[in-house]
């Protein structure tokens, strides 16, 4: 076999074809992509303001902290997708497998838990959607229902990237 964590493996040349084929190679560039529209959508569309009043208030349901959950978890979970994308890269010159067991199971307890925090956000900001005034979005709904359902399909890239094998399998 490929050893603990595919340790027998480690030091091998690096194939470029090979490494973007791989399952959570794949799941990791959808989910930053999806980080990316959502946090896109909220910080380019995501408040605004009334003609009469130049203060900017959220667009969803004028609950700031909507965007901002939105926007948070968006930027941390596509910071988080270059990061494992560059584990992923030098992951299999690694030959230490208490190192290589650790990296897996942080991709798999972040994965874990960026999946939860995707639902929430998807839950709130589906839930502020339902509550805001159609006289209260001038421009901006079809971003903040971008943001809503990309998400949803967060969720399951992050599922994705928690079920995908393990690297060097």
């Amino acid at each position: 076999g490929g050893g603990a964590y595919g340790a027998a493996k480690a030091g091998g040349a690096f194939d470029l074809v090979r490494f973007v084929q791989q399952p959570q190679v794949v799941a990791r560039i959808v989910s930053a992509v999806f980080a990316l529209i959502v946090f896109a959508c909220l910080v380019g569309d995501g408040y605004m303001s009334r003609p009469e009043d130049p203060q900017l208030y959220c667009i969803f349901n004028h609950n700031e902290d909507a965007c901002r959950y939105g926007i948070g978890i968006g930027v941390l979970a596509f910071l988080a997708c270059i990061f494992f994308f560059m584990v992923d890269v030098y992951f299999p010159q690694i030959s230490n497998t208490t190192d290589r067991k650790y990296l897996v199971l942080a991709d798999l307890g972040f994965s874990g838990l960026w999946t939860f925090l995707w639902f929430i956000g998807f839950c709130f900001l589906t839930n502020q959607w339902s509550w805001t005034r159609a006289e209260d979005v001038f421009i901006g709904a079809d971003s903040a229902r971008a943001a809503i359902t990309f998400s949803f399909f967060s969720i399951f890239s992050w599922v994705s990237e928690a079920l995908c094998p393990t690297w060097g399998e």
